[in-house]
This record gives structure tokens, C-alpha cells and sequence, in this order.
């Protein structure tokens, strides 16, 4: 009888032979490295990991995965894994994409997998910016961002991944830097045990066509006191001095200090990423200061598997037919000779 236990794994088991070929300085390297690392987290044979790409500097993840994948068409990769994860649902499928290939021409194949919520996981590198074709400006550009497309200053306002993504009905989503692979790769592991889609947005920086583009929020200097990295029933606490929080005023999120105006720490929210009401979830995603990263929702609900699954079963129980003989002879036939 073969064996069902997975065998130990390092990084380096998932590493191809292949040249990582990026631009020296992109975070494109710590989100395959933190991949890299947490795959062997998992408890999935090497075998059953599959990678789907779109097209973009992302999208070349699957040449530098030592898995199954495909770098496929601009915007269809969510297609293609959802045929991917129906044939054989014991599959690992992983999406991988950017902000252009996600939301602009690849838009309603990524909302209609988060609405279906099929069992698998997206990786979104956003870097706000087209930089494998050198440099326009993509869905989640910023108003008034000079580039390629807009020279005098880009004059569509943008996406907010997760704001478009609970919209949708995404039961799980999560936000993390580019530059924090220590989190990254505990979040992707999250993933992987998540029943159902879980979307990831990794805010990766274009070092060389829109640099800096995070770092308000990422650089080390300034991350403690600009993020707020939630934990599912833990105090929305962020600062370096761990003095800051977040409390409802009404219908706003409303950042106060610990011992100001009489603030304790018990009167800080306490971070429910499981809660059906996607309400406070949406305005956590909107939130510009602090950021808010980690695991923000995660919603366990029914996949469209398992409804296809119940579906076929219920069709069965109740059909006269057997095989498809039963039903090509069944009702008038007639035998041409």
C-alpha cells in the first residue's frame, strides 16, 4: 500500500532550476522566498501543489516554484485554476497575479472566484504600476501618479484591493508588506489551511517604475507607528510604544492613546476576523492610518465544490437514470439500419 504521509521538506525542495530573473531590489524575491519557506509548512505533497500565473513580472513565479503550474494568459489565471481545482479537488492550487493582471483586464474572473469562494488561495503583488511593460498606470495607481500612460499625472481614482475583494464576498482576505517575509510566510500558511478562497494583497514595491510606493507605510522606521497588524482576537494595538489603538466612534474607526482621556486598553476593539458582517472588515481595509495588515476576514462558509457536490447527490437520489444508456433509451426510440 503506497504511503499518505508527507515527507519532510525544506525551501529549497520547492526552488527550481531555473534563474530568478527580477529586477535587483524587487520584493518580488521575499514573497518566493517566504513561499518557499511555508510550503513545507503546509503538510501538501510536493506533488499536489500547483501554481498558476496571468501574465506579469508576478506571473513568472511558476518558471522558480519546483512544483505543477502554468504561466497562462493575462487575467484568466483565476479560470484556469478554478478548472484546475474542480478536476482534481485535492490539489494546493495557488493564484498568482498583480494588480493589473487581477483587476483590470483579468476583473471579473478575479470577483466571480472570490464570489464562488472555490477552495483556493490568490497571491495579489501589488506595486501599483504596470512594471512588466515599463511603466503605465494600473487600477490601483494613485490619483495624480506621473507615468508612462499619464505624464501629466494619472487622473482615475483607484482600487482598494480589499475594499473590491469583500465587496465581492471574499471570505478571507489578508494584507501584508513586501518587506516583512517573517509574517508573510505564517500568513500564506493561514492560506493554505483556509477553507474556501483566501486572497492575499502583498504591498510590493516597483523599485525601479514607482519606488517608494509603500514606504510610508513599510520602511522600518516608520512601520510600527503606521500599521496596525491585526490578530484574530487580539486588541487593535499598534505603536512602537504599543499606546495606540482603535475604537468605534459611531460609524468611524477613531484612533486614540492608551491613558489619554482615560482610554485603557480594554476599550480597544478586539479584532474578529471570523465575524460573518464584513462591515467592520470593509472599514478596516479603508483605513489609511494606521494600515491595517494581517489576516483581516476569515469567514468560514460552504465552497463551490461542496454546493456542486450536495447539488450532484440530490440529482442523483432523485433521477430514474443509472448510466447514460438509460437516459439515450429512454422515452421514443427508433434503430436506423
Amino acid at each position: 500500500m503506497e504511503s499518505t504521509a508527507v515527507k519532510e521538506y525544506t525551501y529549497k525542495d520547492f526552488a527550481s532550476d531555473q534563474e530568478v530573473r527580477w529586477c535587483p531590489g524587487c520584493d518580488d524575491y521575499v514573497i518566493l522566498r517566504a513561499m518557499q519557506k511555508a510550503l513545507p509548512e503546509m503538510g501538501v505533497k510536493k506533488e499536489d501543489v500547483v501554481f498558476i500565473s496571468g501574465i506579469g513580472c508576478s506571473s513568472r513565479f511558476p518558471y522558480y516554484m519546483d512544483t505543477y503550474g502554468m504561466h497562462s494568459i493575462h487575467g484568466r489565471a483565476p479560470a484556469i485554476a478554478t478548472g484546475v481545482k474542480l478536476a482534481n479537488p485535492n490539489l494546493s492550487v495557488w493564484v498568482i497575479t498583480g494588480d493589473g493582471d487581477a483587476m483590470a483586464i483579468g476583473g471579473n474572473h478575479f470577483i466571480h472566484l472570490l464570489r464562488r469562494n472555490v477552495d483556493l488561495n490568490i497571491i495579489l503583488f501589488n506595486n501599483e504600476i504596470y512594471g512588466l511593460t515599463k511603466g503605465q498606470f494600473s487600477p490601483t495607481s494613485t490619483v495624480g501618479l506621473k507615468t508612462k500612460s499619464s505624464p501629466y499625472g494619472n487622473t482615475q481614482p483607484p482600487f482598494i484591493p480589499g475594499e473590491l475583494a469583500i465587496g465581492a464576498q471574499a471570505r478571507f482576505f489578508g494584507r501584508i508588506g513586501g518587506n516583512t517575509p517573517k509574517e508573510m510566510t505564517q500568513i500564506f500558511i493561514e492560506c493554505e489551511k483556509f477553507k474556501g478562497t483566501s486572497l492575499i494583497e502583498v504591498l510590493q514595491n516597483c523599485p525601479i517604475f514607482n519606488d517608494g510606493c509603500f514606504s510610508q507605510y513599510t520602511d522600518k522606521a516608520v512601520r510600527a507607528d503606521m500599521q496596525l497588524f491585526v490578530e484574530h482576537g487580539k486588541p487593535m494595538i499598534f505603536g512602537k510604544e504599543r499606546d495606540k489603538g482603535l475604537i468605534l466612534n459611531g460609524l468611524k474607526l477613531e484612533v486614540v492613546t492608551i491613558g489619554e482621556n482615560g482610554i485603557k486598553q480594554e476599550d480597544l476593539l478586539i479584532h474578529n476576523a471570523k465575524e460573518q458582517d464584513p462591515t467592520l472588515h470593509q472599514m478596516l481595509v479603508r483605513l489609511r492610518y494606521p494600515l491595517v495588515t494581517g489576516i483581516i476576514r476569515s469567514f468560514d462558509d460552504i465552497t463551490l465544490e461542496e454546493r456542486q457536490k450536495e447539488q450532484t447527490a440530490e440529482v442523483k437520489a432523485k433521477s430514474s437514470f443509472m448510466k447514460v444508456d438509460d437516459l439515450f433509451f429512454s422515452g421514443d426510440t427508433y434503430k436506423v439500419n
